[in-house]
């Protein structure tokens, strides 16, 4: 069997940009794009650091495509596109934004010292932000995705969408209030299907039970004012990770989409010099 380009790997919506020797894996989150990573990527770049983020698979799609794919199946596509730049590239990291977070930590579990350093961006291991209703976190959500509702029922994301930053926030709302065939391809599904849900919890069970064997260096971002994963979800992973080397950079103006909102540049700046420190 003929392995796959890098290219093909990223799908039509995923992007590349070579730089230096070192290379990111960016990671974007779930019924996201990699438009959400976009501007992230391009300041990295321009610290010198090669980027690649692949569309996740199952994404970028219809909501039936959404909802055939597992979390084995957009791990698949991390480790494919891994093994893809381990080809040219001795020194590289994982960058994972929300659920992609957790991708990149089972990256980091598997591929041990193959993996220069991992980046933790809004890790969410729970639902428990200010914009999450509590009876939704306790009653519902379990009541519907452990029973054949699950194949009937989604959820909308209300406002604001993880984005505190307005002008960014009335973008995503222009798109979605004037649908076409590409609003996935641009902001993703705002509308997440329950049987997508269930499969979330099992990429979480799966990177709960891998945190304590991660040993590369790590960098846990988030935001103090995150609308859909609190802070909690950074204490949780540091007190619970295996590596001797765990830094935290916790910002506040910005919500759950830190990659997109008022401190991205901070944060792109930080990430940055993470990566090049322990390559």
């Amino acid at each position: 069997m003929t392995e796959r380009t890098l290219q093909e790997i990223l799908g039509p919506n995923g992007f590349f940009e070579k730089r230096g020797d070192t290379a990111v894996l960016l990671v974007h989150g779930l019924t996201g794009t990699p438009s959400e990573m976009r501007h992230f990527g391009r300041q990295l770049a321009r610290k010198g650091l090669t980027v690649a983020c692949p569309q996740l698979a199952g994404h970028c799609d219809t909501v039936r495509a959404l909802k055939a794919s597992t979390w084995e199946d957009w791990y698949r596509t991390v480790d494919e596109t891994f093994e893809a730049l381990a080809r040219d590239y001795t020194h590289i990291h994982v960058a994972g934004l929300s659920m992609g977070a957790l991708l990149g930590l089972l990256l980091a579990a598997r591929k041990k010292e193959r993996l220069a350093g991992v980046t933790l961006l809004s890790p969410t291991f729970f639902y428990d932000g200010w914009n999450i209703p509590k009876w939704r976190q306790r009653l519902l959500l379990p009541l519907v995705i452990y029973s054949p509702l699950r194949h009937l029922i989604s959820w909308e994301e209300p406002p604001p969408y993880g984005i505190k930053d307005e002008r960014v926030r009335a973008m995503v709302s222009s798109v979605l209030e004037n649908r076409d065939s590409r609003t996935a391809d641009k902001i993703g599904h705002f509308k997440t299907p329950a049987s997508v849900i269930r499969e979330s919890k099992g990429l979480i069970k799966a990177a709960k039970q891998c945190l304590a064997g991660i040993r590369r260096p790590t960098l846990v971002v988030h935001s103090t004012e995150d609308d859909m994963a609190s802070i909690k979800n950074a204490h949780f992973v540091t007190r619970r990770i295996g590596s001797q080397q765990v830094e935290t950079f916790f910002v506040d103006d910005s919500y759950h989409v830190v990659t997109l909102d008022k401190r991205k540049d901070e944060i792109a700046a930080r990430v940055a010099a993470f990566c090049v420190a322990a390559s």
